[in-house]
């Protein structure tokens, strides 16, 4: 850990077989343009920041066999030196990088000077639980006195690594240094016999990446009534992994392929010339579309558009919207670009979010238990980023999110409007594109007949 990363080669597609072994791009032929988000830079070769510090290690008492110092100098007054103390720490739920230096036994003073430094490298914030903390203290030389930190390291998000070194008697300095991930294209399939996400947890796909899968198909697709026993999945996706070929986290999707009642649909990734990157069909139309049907996951129809009777006011009224019932904290989705017109409190809509997304259309979110942070009017957003959270503000029965469209100012049934289709490839893009889907299709096609290679075997 206390070695900062050596010099990695730059970023490859290696195919991960179904065995579980690694095999690289040239023996697999995997070349298909623009597969990766983006590309990885190969660092410069750099060593941990050495510490101006120079103290000599408290002394020991006579006869414990430590007569010299570690890099074999005598001390001043010719006593051995007490060897530093490290320790490993896992933040936990709910903890402050304070609490887990308290917890090793850093002391105050030296707590508050590595934060100070810390903080002007990276957002402790965004620590996340899981995270190891190594230390590296210096014993007392008193048994009763405290301990000294000497340095903090840890890796943070999967692709940074900070040091923290004490610089002085009272203060450190902190330094982060980029890691890089090498990603390495993995392969699942599912089929569905109960729901979708068992399907996915059965073929060990990543919830990140069967989530991903779900937003990708969320324009056309309702998951909760769409889908059904024997219909199927195949995703083609990335893992990043650490220079010990460690995974660190998902990258995204290359590949993604639905077979819903005998219908199949392919996606697939592909970045511009210019830099944008979506997924797109066969004929190089996009996947996205102007608005969400559903603008969230996990969800089912609990009340639907039209006049219905009221659950508290006891009398028919019109039904403006669709509710989606779901567990608390429930995350919704924006379902579509857009600028917020209005994020508070609205009578018995309780929490309330109103987005307007061109001249046309807008969409509202009732209900929330909670508005995400940033969201206020103004704020521009973008499609399936979230606003808020499933709750019970406002006149309800239960947590549900009520969700309204607008068109030209009048409530329309968010399931039966028409969607716009998004961006079309054209001209040279186009032609990479097609010459990327024959490459992906033949991938795809090499990942299945190991499958059924194994499957023979085990049969056997």
């Amino acid at each position: 850990m206390r070695s900062v990363l050596a010099t990695i080669t730059a970023a490859l597609l290696a195919v991960t077989p179904l065995n579980g072994e690694t095999a690289s791009p040239e023996q697999n032929g995997w070349n298909w343009n623009n597969a990766l988000t983006g590309q990885a830079k190969r660092p410069a070769e750099h060593e941990p920041p050495q510490s101006p510090y120079k103290t000599w290690f408290p002394t020991v008492k006579p006869g414990s066999g430590l007569d010299e110092s570690e890099d074999g100098q005598e001390p001043p007054d010719g006593s051995a030196p007490i060897p530093p103390i490290d320790k490993e720490l896992k933040v936990r739920r709910g903890d402050t990088f304070e609490k887990v230096l308290n917890r090793g036994g850093v002391p105050s003073p030296d707590t508050a000077g590595a934060i100070r430094a810390l903080k002007k490298v990276y957002d402790l914030r965004r620590l996340q639980p899981g995270t190891e903390i190594f230390l590296q203290l210096q014993p007392p030389a008193a048994k009763k006195g405290a301990e000294t930190l000497l340095s903090i390291d840890f890796i943070a998000d999967g692709d940074v690594e900070i040091s923290v070194l004490r610089n002085g008697p009272q203060s450190f300095a902190a330094k982060r240094f980029d890691r890089t991930l090498v990603p390495k294209v993995s392969y699942g399939r599912g089929v569905v016999r109960s729901s979708l996400y068992v399907a996915g947890k059965d073929a060990k796909i990543p919830a990140a990446i069967l989530a991903n899968l779900v937003g990708l198909y969320s324009f056309d697709v309702d998951f909760q009534r769409d889908v059904q026993p024997g219909d199927s999945f195949e995703v083609l996706y990335e893992r990043l992994t650490d220079e010990a070929g460690e995974p660190v986290r998902e990258g995204d999707i290359v590949v993604a392929s639905m077979t819903l009642t005998g219908s199949t649909t392919t996606l697939y990734r592909f970045k511009t010339k210019t830099g944008f990157s979506d997924y797109f069909d066969e004929n190089g139309q996009s996947a996205q579309k102007s608005l969400l049907r559903t603008p969230t996951d996990a969800a089912r129809i609990s009340s639907g558009f039209g006049r219905r009777k009221h659950p508290i006011l006891g009398y028919n009224r019109m039904h403006r919207g669709i509710d989606f019932a779901a567990p608390p904290g429930t995350p919704v989705y924006a379902a579509g670009d857009g600028v917020i017109e209005k994020a508070g409190w609205a009578g018995a809509y309780g929490r309330y979010i109103r987005i307007r997304h061109n001249g046309n259309y807008k969409t509202a979110y009732a209900h929330l238990r909670r508005i995400a942070a940033g969201v206020k009017a103004g704020t521009r957003i973008k499609q399936r980023q979230v606003i808020g959270y499933i709750g019970a503000s406002g006149r309800v029965t239960g947590p549900h999110l009520h969700y309204e469209v607008l068109f030209n100012g009048r409530h329309i049934n968010p399931r039966k409007i028409r969607l716009a289709a998004g961006y079309k490839l054209k001209g040279k893009d186009l032609a990479r594109f097609k010459a990327g889907v024959a490459d992906a299709k033949h991938k795809m096609q090499t990942f299945r007949t190991q499958r059924k290679r194994q499957a023979s075997m085990l049969d056997r």
